[in-house]
């Protein structure tokens, strides 16, 4: 769950990057509290705030759904937090296999900020192999390659873009945004 949490907490703060030239980045993790007329009110789980902010009018709302290696496919987009194997190659703890909207998005290799240092990589499926019983996957990102490791057991979802009818009081949300000079834009949304 922690893996989970690290990988959602990068993505939200990754998919404001574009944005980043309007206005500041932010990101909230918490409950809706009210969403209706183009703005939406979260309660962090944080501090218990509730920040309101207004709906961007091409926001993108996001939920995660089960998969399994058999999902992947070439081409697809894919998250990955991995740690590093006994064989010296990178190893899933979680996948994501990301819709077309959300292509490109934080694209690369990277170092995360956690207590098992993991790797980020966000790239692009070029290659797949079922080795033993495990998903050998090539992707590219940047013009450079890497491969990981997709074990049995590791935790394989594929995010879809859904309407944002799917919000309602109550739901727990990750939202990224930013913060402008009349307020918060909530510019992706995705739902716990």
């Amino acid at each position: 769950m922690f893996t989970r949490s690290l990988l959602m907490g990068a993505v939200v703060l990754l998919t404001a990057g574009p944005a980043l030239a309007q206005g500041a980045n932010m990101a909230v993790i918490g409950t809706i509290t009210a969403i209706g007329d183009g703005k939406i009110s979260v309660k962090a789980d944080a501090d218990g705030a509730v920040q309101a902010m207004t709906l961007a009018p091409n926001v993108g709302v996001f939920v995660s759904k089960p998969a399994t290696l058999a999902d992947i496919r070439p081409t697809d987009y894919v998250a990955s937090a991995a740690l590093k194997g006994m064989d010296g190659k990178l190893h899933s703890t979680e996948l994501r296999i990301w819709p077309d909207a959300l292509r490109g998005l934080g694209e690369g290799q990277f170092a995360m900020n956690d207590a098992k240092q993991q790797t980020m990589t966000n790239a692009t499926v070029t290659g797949t192999a079922i080795v033993g019983s495990s998903n050998d996957l090539t992707v590219s990102f940047k013009g450079a390659t890497s491969e990981l490791v997709v074990d049995p057991g590791v935790p394989v979802s594929k995010v879809e873009q859904v309407d944002v009818g799917q919000l309602k009081p109550g739901v727990r949300v990750r939202v990224g945004g930013t913060k402008e000079a009349d307020g918060a834009v909530a510019r992706r949304i995705f739902v716990q």
